[in-house]
């Protein structure tokens, strides 16, 4: 890890969802507009750190941890049904008071802006989001139990001497090893917790706040999000954005989620993947303010 103190991401306020959910919410600064940040599943707010600081000109940058992410609760008895994310989205831009808020969301984090904004017409102005959850059920390849993620999320090392070997351990395997460095960084220092001293027989020190379970969980309940089928009620511009390294959301299904958004548009990325604002946040976060372009009201060149 690099040296020095970590950047500091803790969360300026929390709140409490309608079902309950105590979620983490922060200021990650800037100034314009507000844009509300939106993570993937199984990372943090705090990995959108360096994309927040390279809009931090343009928007003032705020952002959350979902349910079972980061600092936020996980939903009582465990039930990630995707409408829930939906749900922390919109109980925070109330507690923010967000009117004419943008969003961007990557992954799990675009589907959740997607369904807030379903639940209530006009919460955002406009939307960028980086290879969205969001395919027509004729398209979803397994049943939800046979998620491959899923597997892969419940064989998952959840523990490490320390924040030092997590990093490591994290810097050498795809496809976190792709990863920005000070993004790998922010996902160790953020999505990590201390093991409490009386469970620490294994010589274990930090664990995953996401628990792998949890993630699991999360995954097999992906594509019935029920997204697709309402994106024709979307009213505001929506970018749907990929990368053409991707082997998740492409190009072919980018567009068909475009064509049913009635102002949307698509872009590709070629030399990213599906962890693409991850892996180059500077070059992500100007595709979103050419996407958004300058303040309403500014002058013209």
């Amino acid at each position: 890890m690099s040296p020095g103190p970590p950047v500091a991401t803790a969360p300026t306020l929390t709140c409490v969802t309608p079902d309950g959910v105590e979620l983490a919410v922060y200021d990650f600064g800037g100034t314009g507009d507000d844009l509300l940040l939106v993570h993937a599943t199984g990372f943090c707010a705090g990995v959108l750190w360096p994309l927040a600081r390279a809009l931090s000109e343009r928007f003032r940058c705020h952002a959350l941890d979902l349910r079972g992410h980061g600092r936020s609760a996980p939903p009582a008895g465990g039930d990630f049904a995707w409408s829930g994310f939906g749900t922390d989205v919109l109980t925070v831009v109330d507690l923010l008071g967000l009117e004419t808020a943008s969003g961007f969301g990557h992954s799990c984090g675009g589907a959740a802006l997607l369904l807030a904004e379903q639940a209530r017409p006009g919460t955002f102005t406009g939307l960028w989001l980086f290879e969205p959850v969001v395919l027509p059920e004729r398209e979803v390849p397994f049943p939800p139990q046979e998620n491959p993620l899923s597997r892969g999320a419940r064989r998952r090392r959840e523990a490490f001497p320390s924040a030092e070997d997590a990093f490591v351990n994290f810097s050498s395997k795809p496809p976190f090893d792709n990863l920005d460095p000070e993004v790998l960084e922010r996902y160790v220092e953020d999505g990590f917790e201390l093991v409490p001293a009386d469970q620490r027989g294994d010589g274990h020190e930090v664990r995953l706040r996401c628990r792998r379970d949890d993630e699991a969980e999360i995954y097999a309940r992906s594509f019935d999000n029920g997204v697709f089928a309402r994106l024709p009620e979307v009213r505001c511009p929506v970018t749907f954005a990929y990368g053409k390294r991707t082997d998740a959301f492409g190009r072919r299904l980018m567009e068909a989620d475009a064509a049913q958004v009635p102002r949307a548009s698509v872009e590709a990325y070629p030399d990213l993947t599906h962890f693409g604002p991850l892996e180059q946040p500077g070059d992500v976060a100007a595709g979103v303010l050419s996407s958004f372009g300058p303040p309403a009201g500014t002058p013209p060149p």
